[in-house]
């Protein structure tokens, strides 16, 4: 049986530059760039709790971190409310390895 997979928005605010480069390139090989540090990912519960595991091991205390898991319905309506380059839906929700 396959696992779900949901989009998940990453958000995170790191003071030092050499983890904020660490965790950017670790959350390349997950999703794409949405803002400076924010990314989208298309993950199941099992590689969601791998990028947390691995982010975690990245930031410190005083380094800020946010996944939210996007409902199918808010994916569907995104393109109503925003710009059409805000989500292109045209992209394919996996990654290559």
């Amino acid at each position: 049986m396959a696992e779900l997979h949901h989009w998940y928005i990453v958000a995170y605010d790191i003071r030092s530059p050499k983890r904020w480069r660490k965790a950017y390139k670790l959350l390349q090989g997950y999703g794409s760039r949405l803002q400076y540090s924010m990314f989208r990912c298309w993950l199941n519960p099992r590689e969601r709790e791998k990028l947390r595991w691995q982010l975690e091991s990245i930031l410190t205390t005083e380094d800020e971190l946010l996944l939210i898991r996007l409902s199918h319905q808010c994916v569907r309506d995104l393109p109503q409310y925003n710009r059409p380059e805000a989500w292109s839906l045209d992209e394919l929700p996996y990654r290559v390895i």
